[in-house]
């Protein structure tokens, strides 16, 4: 197929199979993903892969610290609640999971469920923590580039035939992934990727996002 096609056929996986993704796989997707632009060339992004036993405590330290109730701690702010169409979009691609999960507005079980899947890395084998760092602060033109970076993460790793989804959830109680990655207090979290091989039978995986008309968002100047 041709990229159009091959970067329409992508989509966020939620659920994983329990195959191991080797150090090979990741090192050839991310060898991949690395010729993503950066501004000058500067590639200011670090990447801390993250499986086994070392997941497995992050996971226990998201859900212990979130059901406790503990604050969020992340490593650089950014707008918590989306407002108008962006909060909308928000709510329809909710409503697309929920639906095929099965689980209804008033079932605050399965719903905390659900979102405890987020701060679990979504059960997945491996997680990718991008980093950058903070010595490059005001760090947008870097934020930038690391979102280049995982552009091309998530589409080496289909085109391997393995899933991502990008998530935000992971990284929510960033004191947990520094101390158990080990990852320096020099460097800033920005958001983590989980990655594994797609479960074809979790329903969550069916579920195809919508993609706004180019009349929404582009204005054609001089054309």
């Amino acid at each position: 197929m041709n990229f159009a096609e091959f970067a329409a056929s992508r989509k966020s996986v939620r659920g994983f199979t329990k195959q191991a993704v080797t150090k090979e796989t990741v090192d050839a997707i991310i060898n991949a993903a690395k010729w993503a632009p950066s501004s000058y060339n500067t590639q200011t992004w670090k990447i801390h892969a993250v499986a086994g036993d070392v997941l497995d405590k992050i996971r226990e330290g998201n859900t212990e610290r979130t059901l406790a109730g503990t604050p969020y701690v992340r490593d650089f702010p950014y707008k918590e609640d989306y407002d108008g169409v962006h909060k909308q979009r928000q709510r329809d691609v909710a409503m697309q999971l929920f639906d095929v999960m099965g689980i209804a507005r008033e079932d605050k079980e399965k719903r905390m469920d659900w979102m405890m899947r987020g701060f679990r890395q979504f059960d997945a084998p491996v997680s990718l923590v991008l980093t950058y760092d903070k010595a490059l602060e005001p760090a947008g033109i870097t934020q930038f580039g690391l979102g280049s970076l995982a552009y091309g993460i998530v589409l080496a790793a289909w085109d391997l035939g393995l899933g991502c989804v990008i998530n935000g959830q992971g990284i929510m109680q960033s004191d947990v992934v520094h101390e158990h990655a080990q990852i320096p207090d020099s460097e800033a979290i920005m958001i983590c990727i989980a990655l594994g091989y797609p479960d074809e039978n979790f329903a969550a995986n069916q579920v195809r996002s919508v993609r706004a008309d180019n009349e929404e968002f582009v204005t054609y100047h001089g054309f």
